[in-house]
């Protein structure tokens, strides 16, 4: 075991910074491909449920309809998408994207509470979690991401 950690140790991963890089690629596919979805008001339909009971976003429909909710969300989620891709060349400009990404990924998860079918009543309900309350936690998972990429960016600015 030694061996492996030592000849990990000494690769192209541990000494640069591959993990950060892949990280904010993989950050950027995701906003480009769910912004890219959220132009079409078929999304925005499926979505509805889980808008509706949005604490920060269920002021959308009723204001924008499902056409200007799916322009908000498509626009921002492709605007989060290009922040970040261009903090591969501007700090600043990554740290726009990142705190972009958390505001996203917050506002996101407050509807983890309150959206409905995301328990299995057969299974007792909460923690029992349905494809809706998976769909909602992997946003925590891109929550921590969207941090890391900030502190990443910040400590590059500040050379911390």
């Amino acid at each position: 075991m030694n061996y492996i950690i030592n000849l990990l140790g000494r690769s192209f991963v541990m000494k640069h910074d591959l993990d950060y890089h892949l990280l904010r690629a993989s950050m950027v596919l995701i906003f480009l491909w769910f912004g890219y979805d959220k132009w079409f008001d078929v999304e925005i339909r499926d979505l509805i449920p889980l808008l509706t009971n949005a604490p920060l976003l269920s002021w959308t429909i009723p204001v924008l309809g499902v056409s200007g909710t799916s322009i908000l969300l498509g626009t921002a989620e492709w605007t989060f998408g290009l922040l970040l891709f261009l903090g591969f060349w501007n700090k600043k400009i990554g740290v726009l994207g990142a705190l972009g990404s958390i505001v996203t990924f917050i506002g996101t998860l407050t509807i983890f509470p309150f959206a409905p079918g995301a328990w299995h009543p057969e299974a007792g309900g909460f923690p029992a979690m349905t494809i809706v309350s998976g769909f909602l936690l992997k946003d925590l998972v891109l929550l921590m991401a969207s941090v890391y990429l900030l502190k990443q960016d910040l400590g590059k600015l500040l050379k911390v």
